[in-house]
């Protein structure tokens, strides 16, 4: 049996305080609203009660925001691309942003399972003046357990349509890809950090992003298999390869930090699920 589901998440301002309306098909949920912050920013929490996908599933997410509203979006768990038969196991994200709008989108790494199918899309479109931090972390295989990443698929596509693109596929079988110096080079997590402005971002503005990223990358452990660009002036990118999960994202949740102090003069806020 497999499974398709929708959500849409739609944020709004009223009565000076930022609010998420949403609706479902399928079994992917919201839990309630929390402002650890404060009223102007609104924090989420994304529930997929299956746990992961398989051949065949499709999760379609539809996020937007418009006015000042801010909102900040997590899940209290990876998302697993789990062994297909052969169907594709698909996952997609259209955010749209209006207006001043800003959106943390914070999910935990996505699981790619030996013998997937799988493709995680996230596709951007943001006004003039709206903002975007967001990230995106993938594990291939389960390295502490003993099961490797050796058959199967994973493609990745980002995409600010116009400004920028990502899109990579991943195989299993290219061991030039997944072990060679010019690609994974053995290591078996990949993530990024990105800041999207929906305008040019101003050069002292940009260069203080790529300062405070890069003093944050020199210090850490994972400075020989990290680096922080500007592939445009719109868009900047933290890039990390790690062996696991867990100091890849220690890493990009140091630089998040400083990056909502230095673009918005956010104080450092994590949302609780991370706690628990």
């Amino acid at each position: 049996m497999t499974w398709h589901a929708q959500l849409d998440i739609d944020y709004t301002v009223e009565q000076n305080r930022t609010v998420a309306r949403h609706s479902h098909t399928g079994p992917l949920r919201v839990l309630q609203s929390l402002y650890p912050e404060g009223d102007a920013t609104c924090h989420n929490v994304l529930v997929h009660p299956p746990g992961g996908l398989v051949g065949g599933d499709t999760l379609d997410m539809r996020i937007s925001a418009s006015g000042s509203a801010h909102g900040l979006i997590t899940t209290p768990g990876a998302t697993r691309f789990y062994r297909s038969a052969g169907e594709l196991a698909l996952q997609r994200t259209h955010i749209s942003l209006l207006d001043q709008a800003r959106l943390e989108w914070l999910p935990l790494e996505a699981i790619a399972y030996n013998q997937c199918r799988a493709e995680n899309r996230l596709t951007l479109n943001l006004a003039p003046q709206a903002e975007f931090i967001g990230w995106d972390v993938t594990a291939f295989g389960l390295p502490s357990a003993a099961l490797p990443f050796e058959q199967g698929s994973y493609l990745q596509h980002i995409e600010l349509p116009g400004v920028w693109l990502e899109r990579g596929l991943l195989n299993a079988a290219d061991a030039r890809l997944m072990n060679g110096p010019l690609g994974l080079a053995g290591q078996r997590c990949m993530a990024s950090l990105f800041f999207v402005a929906g305008t040019a971002l101003d050069r002292p503005r940009r260069e203080r992003g790529l300062e405070l990223a890069r003093d944050m990358l020199a210090s850490h452990s994972l400075c020989g298999t990290a680096g922080a660009t500007c592939p445009n002036s719109q868009v900047m990118v933290v890039r990390v390869l790690a062996p696991l999960v867990e100091p890849a994202v220690q890493l990009l949740r140091q630089v998040w930090l400083g990056w909502r102090a230095h673009f918005w003069q956010l104080s450092a806020v994590t949302p609780r699920i991370w706690s628990t």
